[in-house]
């Protein structure tokens, strides 16, 4: 019965073998909970019979008592603990994702969008039409008219050989260079700024995809280089840089505009995409002191006294001296404000307002005016005036090296230009009168002009005088100023005694500018009088009279000056020939002050000029003859 039931023995699994086929089919037909039973009695086996290795055991036995972890640990415990970690974990992440999501749409979505916009939104720049600037008569001496700034982006550029090549042709701008823009990794490298409209034009028709343009303004001058260092220039982007451009850049400047419109990734602007356009608001016009036909007299004038003196340079004002307006302001070389990479910097200063030197005899005028003023002489005041003498620890003569003294009058001392005369005067007038004066006149200080970079050149205080201060002062040495500040003393003798401010700006939106504030009495108008009816005789009779003009009382006043060398000294041969007038004396429309400077000549060189210009003047004013 035995063998009947059992086909012998235990297999390797450790169950019997030969089961009949009713208990097979039980075996393979059980429940999860038989499975179950099944397992817990195996696993109650194996830990009755302790950690060894059993015939039916894995074959490697527990480190620690326990073969299973968290991850695979099937007990109701187990699964509880996984579940947490499970859980634990998918929290974590969704705090993360809502932290993320509070910091990109809440906490610095400002921040994001910004860098979105900055990658997905061009801004262009509409510039604003820089004020225009006019002569006193309308006439337009400078403007802003549109042009184009040409720019590439090589991402778009399929044909670099053809864009190279038109942009060579018509801008005239480095082969080598330009391939370099156009094949670069970027989306945005100018090639040129400030393009003329019809050269845009003809490269906009060769239809280059990748050559693109930008709305721009650029200044013209409609007379060249006519008064360019009164008006100065104005940089690529329309900023002021020198003269009158940059003192009223505020004005003239105007708020620029602009465009935002979409790109995509390769740079291109997306049809139907984000547009918004802010318009440019123009800036100021100017209208000016200044004559065109008065400041082309002037240039003319000075630039040919430069070139028959052999001078370095050479420079020229007009002004109204009742008023302080500027007809006209220059100095020679000029420049070309339209190619400045060929400009000598130093030829766009306007020197009579950047630049100061000693007067020279010019200066006496000044001096004159001090002591009649001070009531110690008058014009027929006659003083003995020895060949030679000392100022200081030097030896002052005249110019015709006489060796003997003369009787002179104030009057004849100016129509002579005596340096020895004057100094006696100047010891008459005293240190402390002297610096007071000096003080009046405003020498030392800005003039008050409307101009930017104005020297203001040196003048000694008083507790600085030593034995020659007022000596080689009263001569027009040892003291260094502006030409504007001298122009502006000498135009106070020619209105009565009272200063003005010497300007340019005459209307700022159609209404005239009051300067009346700036006006000064310095001397009495009786001895104004006195001092230009002396400087009429020096035209009449004596050292101006290269600046006569038939029909007219011209008051007037030669100036030569030593030039200082490196040394502190003065350089031999070498002078600044000057020359003051104004006309008509009787009731003065025109001042005219020239100056030569680094030449070998004397201040006779320098009345020519003064001449051509002031006869000039006169006639485009309407000045009728006074003789």
């Amino acid at each position: 019965m035995a063998r009947d039931r059992y086909t012998g023995g235990r297999g390797r699994d450790g169950e019997r073998r030969g089961a009949s086929s009713s208990r097979r089919q039980r075996t393979t037909g059980f429940d999860g909970r038989d499975a179950r039973r099944r397992d817990d009695s195996g696993r109650a086996a194996r830990s009755r019979s302790g950690s060894g290795m059993g015939r039916g055991g894995s074959g490697r036995p527990p480190r620690d008592g326990s073969s299973h972890t968290l991850l695979n640990d099937t007990s109701e415990q187990g699964l509880v603990t996984r579940r947490n970690v499970v859980l634990g974990v998918m929290g974590a992440g969704l705090g993360l994702s809502v932290l993320k999501l509070f910091d990109y749409q809440i906490a610095n979505a400002s921040t994001y969008r910004g860098r979105a916009d900055s990658r997905r939104l061009s801004s262009q720049t509409l510039f604003a039409k820089r004020g225009t600037i006019y002569d006193r008569n309308g006439n337009v001496l400078t403007s802003s008219v549109e042009c184009q700034n040409v720019y590439v982006n090589p991402k778009l550029i399929e044909d670099a050989d053809a864009a190279v090549d038109v942009l060579v042709e018509v801008l005239r701008v480095d082969a080598d260079w330009c391939r370099e823009q156009v094949t670069a990794d970027t989306t945005f490298n100018y090639i040129k700024r400030q393009v003329d409209q019809e050269d845009a034009d003809l490269i906009a028709e060769r239809g280059i995809v990748g050559i693109e343009f930008e709305q721009s303004m650029k200044r013209v001058y409609p007379y060249g280089n006519l008064a360019s260092q009164v008006l100065g220039v104005v940089n690529v982007d329309n900023v002021g840089l020198s003269g009158l451009e940059v003192y009223y850049d505020e004005d003239l400047t105007g708020t620029n505009g602009s465009i935002v419109r979409e790109r995509g990734r390769d740079g291109s602007f997306i049809a139907g995409g984000a547009y918004e356009k802010v318009s440019a608001q123009d800036g100021t016009d100017l209208v000016l002191t200044l004559d065109v036909n008065i400041q082309t007299a002037a240039e003319q004038a000075i630039a040919d006294a430069v070139t028959r003196s052999s001078a370095k340079n050479g420079s020229m004002i007009v002004l109204d001296p009742t008023t302080g307006e500027i007809l006209a302001a220059c100095s020679s070389p000029t420049f070309n404000p339209t190619d400045l990479a060929n400009t000598n910097a130093a030829d766009m200063n306007l020197r009579v307002v950047t630049d100061a030197y000693e007067p020279g005899s010019v200066f006496k005028t000044v001096v004159s005016s001090m002591a009649i003023d001070l009531g110690l002489m008058t014009p027929d005041t006659t003083f003995t005036v020895p060949a030679k003498v000392k100022a200081g620890d030097d030896w002052v003569t005249d110019v015709d090296n006489r060796d003997y003294q003369m009787e002179m009058t104030l009057r004849e001392i100016l129509r002579r230009s005596s340096n020895t005369g004057m100094v006696l005067v100047g010891n008459e007038i005293g240190a402390d009168n002297f610096a007071e004066y000096l003080e009046r006149y405003g020498f030392g200080e800005s003039t008050g002009i409307d101009f930017p970079g104005e020297a203001t050149g040196i003048v000694r205080e008083r507790d600085a005088y030593d034995g020659s201060s007022v000596p080689s002062m009263s001569f027009g040495q040892g003291i260094s100023l502006p030409p504007v500040a001298v122009a502006r003393a000498v135009a106070a003798i020619a209105n009565g005694g009272v200063a003005c401010t010497p300007h340019f700006l005459k209307s700022r939106h159609g209404e005239a500018i009051d300067w009346s504030e700036g006006e000064k009495r310095i001397i009495e108008e009786e001895t104004a009088q006195a001092v230009t009816s002396m400087m009429v005789t020096v035209v009449d009779e004596g050292t101006g009279s290269g600046g006569a003009i038939d029909g007219y009382d011209v008051a007037g006043k030669t100036g030569t000056a030593e030039r200082a060398d490196e040394s502190g000294g003065y350089a031999e041969g070498k002078y600044m020939a000057s020359f003051m007038a104004f006309a008509p004396a009787s009731d003065p429309k025109v001042l005219v002050y020239a100056t030569l400077d680094d030449t070998s000549y004397l201040s006779y060189m320098a009345s020519p000029a003064v001449k051509e210009a002031m006869e000039q003047a006169l006639q485009i004013l309407g000045v009728k003859p006074t003789r």
